[in-house]
């Protein structure tokens, strides 16, 4: 009887409705813990608790002999400001570009609205952030150049916005487990990789990595919830309908 329960329609309808609110009030307890751990890195910056492991953590990639010279050698150097490009401006916006370009030929303006809006609105916030606490940078001969303020930092903040929230719509096109695993997972290690290769080069502190990954995951899991209410809605395409 109880399998036949099961099977029925109307089962399988409010099992359905209350496997995805919890999902989505899953989702909203993570962004609300992600945004109080970015507030704790901030509040512990400003205070100047995180001095101590920030500089620990930044002299694992420095010669203890030459704090200036960064340790490995000079192919390794050069990888890591290729990786730590993907997270610039100029290469995050022509990926943007480019799938938002694909969007459109393929009739799913929403979807492309979307991450217009998730990837602006990420950028704007870390600008904003960064002038609000204005914090410098590490005293410390860098790998590159850098124009704006330490905390927290753009490119872990923003290739975490850009990636998850792109991981996020392939995956639920994606028309198998598999492929939504893959989209989500491609995502997660090139924000980890970006975030690290600034780490590396020694133009952030760590806890400017950690608070920018908290905020930009915390960014793009709303904006997730937000395709996700839009597709109940019917609005942005349902999970591998093409």
């Amino acid at each position: 009887m109880f399998d036949k329960l099961q099977n029925s329609p109307h089962y399988r309808q409010v099992y359905g409705f209350v496997t995805s609110e919890s999902k989505l009030l899953a989702s909203i307890a993570l962004i609300s813990g992600l945004v109080l751990a970015f507030l704790r890195i901030a509040d512990e910056m400003v205070e100047g608790e995180m001095e101590a492991f920030d500089n620990s953590i930044l002299m694992l990639f420095r010669d203890p002999a030459n704090v200036d010279q960064v340790i490995g050698p000079n192919w390794l150097h050069e990888m890591v400001r290729d990786i730590t490009a993907l997270g610039s401006f100029a290469v995050l916006g022509l990926i943007v570009v480019a799938v938002c370009s694909y969007l459109l030929l393929a009739r799913m303006r929403r979807e492309a609205l979307l991450v217009v809006i998730s990837v602006m609105g990420g950028t704007i916030l870390s600008t904003v952030l960064k002038m609000t606490y204005d914090r410098p940078r590490p005293d410390l001969t860098a790998m590159s150049q850098q124009f704006t303020a330490s905390f927290p930092s753009g490119h872990a903040m923003l290739s975490a916005v850009t990636f998850l929230t792109l991981g996020a719509l392939l995956a639920r096109l994606a028309p198998t487990r598999p492929l939504q695993v893959f989209a989500i997972g491609a995502a997660v290690v090139l924000t980890l990789l970006v975030g690290l290769s600034r780490l590396f080069m020694g133009v952030h502190y760590p806890s400017d990595i950690l608070a920018g990954w908290c905020l930009g995951a915390a960014w793009a899991l709303l904006c997730f919830i937000v395709a996700t209410l839009l597709q109940r809605r019917g609005e942005i395409r349902p999970d591998g309908v093409s």
